[in-house]
């Protein structure tokens, strides 16, 4: 490592509070019906703090320098930034050099957006150890790496200091190749990064090895848990961008030959893996944008990108973020384990006997982010955050900025490991997810009818904000910020207020068993599955 890091703490630390759990998507901007580019994620780490904040913009002396802190964003408070007191939670590990400006940005279980329009995502992903190939790939690149770069490190100074995805994939991948990759999230990272106008998915395998690939604008890509990037033309540099020794590390390890004639494939090489867990729900995203490919869901490979079928809207993105197998065979709406009403959320279960189908919507979710860019909006307008919380098909979104003067505080109230809050923006949206589980086939159907439409004006009315606040902002800066933060601040309470209330009218309507304390007979099928009959004296 250069000399120029000072190393505070010499520390080995294993995984840290993360889980390999997360589905992310990117798409280009001609893949889109409005010419935006799109990243998604679904954080479903298993203990993720859920509390959102706005990191502001700092201008910094010269001089100054930024902390490393292995896992910082575990349930540490950010409310009061640059004042934060990381306890026993992370792991103080050095300083870099500071920049004189930093960008203003969300800061959640992980950082997503910053007030240029640059917005990531991330997936951990594993490495199969059942082989000896891959107990060998893992002890190397993960166990032996002394890397101090963990994604939320990676990711927070990206969106300090990038004003383009672009931007943003160079500065992650100059930190590790100077500093090294840290495991305290997991493993290795599949990232999604956008900008309005480009959208990269980038990766990052251990020590000091990673690979960024700029999808084609017509693409649609999506990444669940593991390694992505298989052959790419390394000559290609508007494209692609590669740590130096990508080629020769493996070279040198025994990992590949360059006489052998076989394509240099960089998942299968640094992270093979081809495991269920991920591959059907890589199927089933491609499938959703682009059946005409008749892609099988036995497959263990996948494009690294496709052309959709037909241009894409926010809505349809989102409707894949809640996906869980609807009309295939592997629909979790179908089968004893759904319950008599089609519940298709799967709870932790023993893995010594098997496993669930394991979807892109599930229980667990912490929060869903949609990061749309839009390149003709001015520069604090142009990225959009369509945030959620909880399982996608039961949650609703609404559009914040990093920009905003505040947010709601339902956004930082709260925590999984406490009591239920009325006045916690994820305990709300766990709420209406909990009440439809009482009779799913009908709530679902009850929450889209009051979400969807609702939506829909939002989905028109933000674009018309955002033309406003465009014109307004040449001629008086403050005021178009203060126009866009009054609508998101507003929208966002109107949403968590209605909510609740949703949550209650389906208590109401399904407590105990009943339809609007009506009596609901059980399906046939699945009274003749439990044995229901007359008891025998």
């Amino acid at each position: 490592m250069k000399k120029a890091f000072m190393i505070l703490i010499v520390a080995l630390i294993g995984f840290g509070s993360a889980a390999m759990a997360c589905t992310i998507l990117g798409v280009g901007k001609d893949a889109m019906v409005d010419g935006t580019t799109i990243i998604t994620h679904n954080d479903d780490s298993t203990s993720a703090d859920f509390r959102l904040w706005i990191i502001p913009a700092m201008d910094w002396p010269e001089g100054s320098m930024r902390d490393i802190v292995l896992d910082s964003h575990n349930y540490i408070d950010y409310g009061n930034y640059p004042e934060v007191n990381i306890g026993t939670r992370g792991t103080l590990i050095g300083q870099i050099p500071q920049v004189p400006h930093t960008y203003q940005y969300f800061h959640s279980r992980y950082s997503f957006m910053n007030e240029k329009g640059v917005a990531v995502s991330e997936s951990t992903f594993s490495i199969d150890t059942s082989t000896d190939y891959g107990k060998e790939v893992r002890k190397v690149l993960w166990t032996d790496s002394m890397g101090i770069i963990d994604c939320w490190t990676a990711q927070d100074i990206a969106l300090e200091r990038a004003s383009t995805a672009r931007e943003a994939v160079r500065i992650m991948g100059d930190l590790v190749e100077q500093y090294g990759w840290s495991t305290v999230g997991g493993g290795g990272e599949t990232m999604t990064v956008a900008d309005g106008e480009e959208c990269w998915i980038v990766e990052f395998y251990g020590r000091d090895l990673w690979v960024g690939v700029r999808i084609p604008s017509d693409h649609f890509t999506v990444a669940a848990n593991r390694a992505r990037i298989m052959e790419v033309d390394f000559e290609d540099t508007e494209n692609v961008m590669a740590s130096p020794n990508i080629v020769s590390f493996a070279v040198d390890q025994g990992w590949y030959d360059p006489s052998s004639g076989k394509p240099f494939n960089i998942a299968e090489i640094y992270a093979p893996n081809d495991d269920l867990y991920a591959t059907r729900r890589e199927w089933r995203a491609f499938d959703l944008v682009a059946p005409s490919l008749g892609l099988s869901p036995h497959d263990v490979r996948f494009p690294l990108s496709v052309k959709p079928d037909r241009l894409l809207t926010v809505h349809d993105i989102f409707v894949i973020k809640g996906d869980y197998y609807q009309g295939t065979d592997y629909d979790l709406t179908v089968g004893l384990a759904a319950g008599p009403w089609g519940d298709p959320l799967r709870y932790a279960n023993t893995s010594r006997t098997g496993t669930w189908e394991r979807s892109i919507n599930m229980h667990r979710t912490c929060y869903v982010h949609i990061g749309q860019t839009n390149s003709a909006y001015a520069d604090p307008f142009k990225g959009i955050a369509w945030y959620g919380y909880g399982a996608p098909d039961t949650a609703y979104i609404v559009p914040l900025w990093p920009i905003m003067r505040e947010l709601p505080k339902f956004y930082e109230t709260g925590s999984r490991y406490e009591e239920f809050r009325r006045d916690s923006g994820w305990w709300v949206s766990s709420y209406v997810q909990q009440m439809a589980e009482l009779h799913y086939n009908l709530a679902i159907q009850d929450i889209r009818n009051y979400r969807d439409p609702k939506l829909e004006v939002v989905y028109k009315v933000t674009p018309k904000v955002l033309e406003l606040a465009t014109e307004m902002y040449d001629s008086d800066p403050e005021a178009a910020i203060d126009f866009v933060s009054n609508y998101a601040y507003m929208n966002a309470v109107a949403w968590f207020e209605e909510w609740k209330l949703l949550g209650d009218r389906l208590l109401g309507n399904y407590a105990l068993g009943y339809v609007n304390f009506r009596s609901s007979p059980y399906p046939d099928w699945w009274n003749e599955a439990i044995g229901y009959g007359f008891p025998e004296r």
